[in-house]
């Protein structure tokens, strides 16, 4: 009996959830019981819905001009889910379509060419040690730096949420603290349980017990009362920026380490994870993530320095609001900051540009910038133009900056879309520093014009996450290597 199109297209669709279900089983084993994050093209299965997984499938074909089958990628997973593996970061479509298509296995069988491309991890015995981690203000990035170490709490996970320091400690507090973690307008609802505990003063999440803790100063806080010990304190809160001023950290027990989340000033290093991060030393006990913006255009100016070689240039922004401004028209210290930020653009200033030197030494003094904050509650974008040192094509850039998001070492901070439809709100809950916008590039010669989209706040938080792992000595690898 002959199938019609749409009976053809409905087994279709059927055969991909039916594997997609069979895989959200073995890639959450895999990721709790032995710290394997499973990707596919660097889109992240854990905790993946089964329209989240196929989806992911789906976008290999933008990439490498031909589909990936979930029936192809899964005799991949079911493999790696039997070999005795270290924690690492195991991408099963890069793997399958070059097992399949690209003839990477050259002609060995399914099962040695996993073991030689995940040899770095074979065999091996996990020797990280879990480290504790308090959040030091719990405001928009705060909250969201909780939402991913809750996401992926289990046995194998290395970072630990103990505690959130906040002020207050009112009547009410914990439970209205619980439910801005459970609701967020821009980012949606938490994927898990929250209840609160009010006889322990704490917040249950997904398994993992939060104190909450109720100080004005770092000073009045003793982290090993309740069994915090070399804990790693981010700082959330924006109000010391050089290391005199972040020292103060040091003086409740139990700190071994602090990181700030916006730019530092002084000697403290800006780290922009994935360009500079040799910079986080063992000896260094302040560092710095810098700012959102900062670490969107770092990393793709990074890889057209590489390249073409940057001759100067200017960045504007074009960022969403931000806490800073207010509502309604009222007084701010800063020039057209106090003009009311739902109504208005408002032309601003930004240190990104002058904060990338900082990260890429070889820019110092090459770029300017400016800044337009703008209606939107999250997501902005980066405008680089650019003089480069050789001319190039359009052709060539965007083809460039693909395999730069796809195969280099910034393939988790540089994604790349070739939409001609994407607007600001597609971007919310990218996982990525930045996002190239391809159909929006411009080049003359050797003058290039980039758009760079980016999720100021849940794009950043990630970055933030990546130099967490670095400053508590996790460091686990990304499989296969770029090649």
């Amino acid at each position: 009996m002959t199938l019609s199109h749409e009976e053809l297209y409905q087994k279709s669709w059927q055969e991909r959830q039916e594997y997609a279900e069979n895989m959200q089983p073995i890639i959450g084993r895999l990721y709790r019981s032995k710290g394997i994050e499973v990707v596919v093209y660097g889109r992240p299965l854990v905790n993946a819905t089964t329209i989240d997984i196929i989806k992911a499938h789906k976008s290999v074909e933008r990439f490498e001009g031909q589909k990936l089958r979930l029936r192809e990628s899964f005799p991949v997973l079911e493999a790696i889910s039997k070999m005795k593996l270290a924690p690492g970061r195991v991408d099963i479509g890069k793997l399958a379509y070059g097992y399949i298509y690209k003839n990477a296995a050259n002609g060995v069988e399914l099962q040695q060419y996993l073991d030689r491309e995940l040899a770095d991890i074979l065999d091996q015995e996990d020797q990280v040690k879990p480290v504790d981690v308090v959040l030091y203000g719990f405001g928009r990035i705060g909250r969201l730096l909780a939402r991913l170490m809750l996401e992926r709490s289990g046995p194998s996970t290395k970072l630990r949420l103990r505690a959130i320091v906040v002020r207050g400690g009112k009547k009410g507090d914990l439970e209205k603290r619980a439910s801005l973690l459970r609701r967020d307008s821009i980012h949606g609802p938490f994927n898990g349980s929250i209840t609160i505990d009010e006889e322990n003063q704490g917040i249950k999440a997904n398994g993992t017990f939060i104190k909450v803790i109720y100080a004005n100063s770092p000073e009045l806080v003793d982290y090993t009362q309740y069994g915090i010990n070399n804990a790693l304190v981010v700082d959330n809160t924006g109000i010391w920026k050089d290391d005199k001023e972040l020292s103060i950290h040091f003086k409740s027990k139990g700190t071994a380490k602090v990181l700030l989340t916006a730019p530092a000033k002084g000697e403290v290093p800006n780290i922009v994870y994935g360009v500079n991060q040799h910079m986080i030393l063992p000896e260094h006990k302040i560092v710095s993530a810098a700012s959102c913006t900062t670490n969107a255009i770092t990393p793709v100016l990074k890889a057209l320095e590489d390249e073409f070689g940057i001759r100067n240039g200017h960045v504007e922004t074009v960022h969403s609001y931000t806490n800073d401004q207010n509502l309604i028209d009222n007084f701010h210290s800063a020039e057209r900051r106090g003009r009311a930020a739902p109504l208005n653009m408002v032309l601003t200033s930004t240190g990104a540009a002058s904060a990338v030197a900082k990260a890429l030494p070889q820019l110092k003094g090459k770029l300017t910038g400016n800044a337009i904050r703008v209606p939107t509650p999250n997501v902005s974008m980066a405008i680089l133009s650019l003089n480069l040192n050789r001319e190039t094509s359009r052709e060539e850039m965007n083809d460039f900056l693909q395999r730069t998001s796809l195969f280099s070492e910034l393939q988790d901070q540089i994604d790349f879309t070739a939409s001609t439809e994407i607007v600001s709100s597609d971007l919310v809950g990218s996982r990525y520093a930045g996002v190239v916008d391809s159909q929006a590039t411009i080049v003359d010669g050797d003058r290039c014009v980039l758009y760079v989209w980016y999720d100021n706040e849940f794009g950043y938080s990630t970055q933030v996450i990546r130099v967490m792992n670095d400053m508590a000595g996790i460091k686990y690898p990304t499989l296969p290597v770029a090649r």
